[in-house]
């Protein structure tokens, strides 16, 4: 581990964060170019998120990234980083980011840690793996309830006024 590796990788974390704020302030999915962020990924990126999560699962390469930012958006109304805390020794960074989002199908916001583990080489991440505290409360809040199914309560007898 060198200080210069160490200062490299943030400069790469920084100037990807910095370039998602633009790539979300222009619009984000559907709206601005992934080129914006393209340059901080290496073409065989990793992104590995927890199954449990409605944007669960394994993307992989510049085309994963930009299909995984398209299923955030379908997710989260807002998802805004509050404050973030940096750790890098050499190509392994750790990245503390408190956020504060909005679910897009049912309102409801969330207040919430995720830790990410973030390898980087040659100036580019090449994996990230982002652990969150409460899976489980992300997924609720992104889930709308369900609609109780009525289906077989007229099985067996006439169907009634308040059926119809």
């Amino acid at each position: 581990m060198t200080m210069s590796s160490t200062t490299d990788s943030l400069t790469t974390l920084t100037g990807m964060y910095a370039a998602e704020a633009k790539y979300l302030a222009a619009g984000g999915p559907g709206k601005a170019s992934f080129d914006l962020l393209a340059r901080f990924f290496a073409p065989d990126v990793e992104l590995h998120q927890a199954d449990a999560l409605p944007y669960g699962g394994t993307w992989r390469g510049h085309d994963g990234m930009a299909e995984f930012f398209l299923a955030m958006a379908q997710v989260w109304e807002s998802f805004d980083m509050v404050d973030q805390e940096f750790l890098a020794t050499g190509e392994t960074a750790v990245v503390l980011t408190q956020i504060r989002a909005r679910a897009r199908a049912t309102g409801r916001e969330l207040n919430f840690p995720i830790l990410q583990t973030i390898q980087i080489k040659d100036g580019r991440i090449t994996e990230v793996r982002p652990f969150y505290w409460d899976t489980r409360a992300i997924a609720d809040a992104c889930t709308p309830p369900s609609q109780p199914d009525h289906s077989d309560e007229t099985q067996g007898r006439p169907p009634l006024e308040s059926d119809r």
